[in-house]
C-alpha cells in the first residue's frame, strides 16, 4: 500500500498546479525585468535609470503577478464551487436521474452496462457527491485550484526571477549593459526551462528552444524601442 501511494506521488501531474504558477512567475520575472532594463540601457548612458527601471519592474511585476493569479484562480474556484452546489441540489431533487447519469459515464469509459450500474450504485452509497464531482464535473484534488498557493508561488517566483537581471544591472559594467542583460537573461531562462522540463518530465531541448526564441524576441524588440527613442541623460 505504501509503495502504491509512493508511486502515485511520483506522477508529474501532481506538480502541475504549483509548477505552472512558479515557472510562469520566474519566467516573467526574468523576461519582464530584463526587457525593461534593456530598453532603458539602450536609451541611457547612466546606471541609475537602468537600476531604477529594473527595481520598479521587479516590485510592480511581482505584485501584479500575485494579484492576477489570485483573481484568476479565485474565479476558477468560484465556478467549481457553483457547480458543486448545483450538483448537491440535483442529487437531492433527482437522485435516480443522477445515478443513471453516473452509470452512463462509466459505460462510455468502457464498462459493460450492468457493471457500470453496479459501480455507480456502490460509489453513490459511499459518497454520491464525491463521485459526481470527480467523474461528472471532472474536479479532483489534483485539478482543484488553490488561489493562495498560486498567488504566492507566482509572486515569489517572479521576485526570484526579477532579482537576477537586477543584480546584473547593478554590478556589471555600464558599457554594453544591454548585451550583458540579454546574455545573462538568456542563460537564466535556459536554466529555468531545463529545471521546469525536468520537474515536469517533458523534453528539456524543446523547453530550451521555446524559451530562448521567445526571450530573444521580447528583449530584442524592447531594445529596438530603446534605440529608436534614444534619450541620453546628461
Amino acid at each position: 500500500m505504501a509503495e502504491e501511494e509512493n508511486y502515485l506521488d511520483n506522477h508529474y501531474i501532481h506538480r502541475s498546479n504549483w509548477l505552472r504558477a512558479a515557472v510562469l512567475g520566474a519566467n516573467d520575472g526574468i523576461l519582464s525585468t530584463a526587457s525593461l532594463a534593456i530598453g532603458i540601457a539602450a536609451a541611457s548612458d547612466l546606471r541609475e535609470p537602468i537600476v531604477l527601471a529594473a527595481m520598479a519592474g521587479l516590485v510592480a511585476g511581482a505584485l501584479s503577478m500575485a494579484a492576477g493569479e489570485y483573481v484568476s484562480v479565485s474565479s476558477q474556484t468560484d465556478v467549481e464551487s457553483a457547480d458543486i452546489e448545483r450538483e448537491k441540489i440535483e442529487l437531492e431533487e433527482t437522485p435516480v436521474l443522477e445515478l443513471h447519469r453516473l452509470a452512463d459515464i462509466y459505460e462510455k469509459r468502457g464498462l459493460k452496462k450492468e457493471t457500470a450500474m453496479i459501480v455507480a450504485l456502490e460509489l453513490t452509497e459511499k459518497d454520491a457527491l464525491a463521485a459526481h464531482v470527480r467523474d461528472e464535473l471532472g474536479i479532483n484534488e489534483i485539478s482543484q485550484a488553490n488561489p493562495i498557493q498560486a498567488a504566492f508561488a507566482s509572486g515569489a517566483a517572479f521576485t526570484v526571477g526579477g532579482v537576477l537581471p537586477l543584480l546584473v544591472s547593478i554590478f556589471l559594467p555600464l558599457k554594453h549593459m544591454e548585451y550583458y542583460l540579454y546574455g545573462f537573461a538568456i542563460i537564466f531562462l535556459i536554466l529555468l526551462g531545463a529545471l521546469a522540463a525536468k520537474a515536469g518530465g517533458s523534453s528539456i531541448i524543446k523547453a530550451i528552444i521555446r524559451i530562448t526564441f521567445w526571450g530573444t524576441a521580447a528583449m530584442g524588440l524592447t531594445a529596438l524601442v530603446g534605440y529608436l527613442f534614444n534619450v541620453s541623460v546628461a
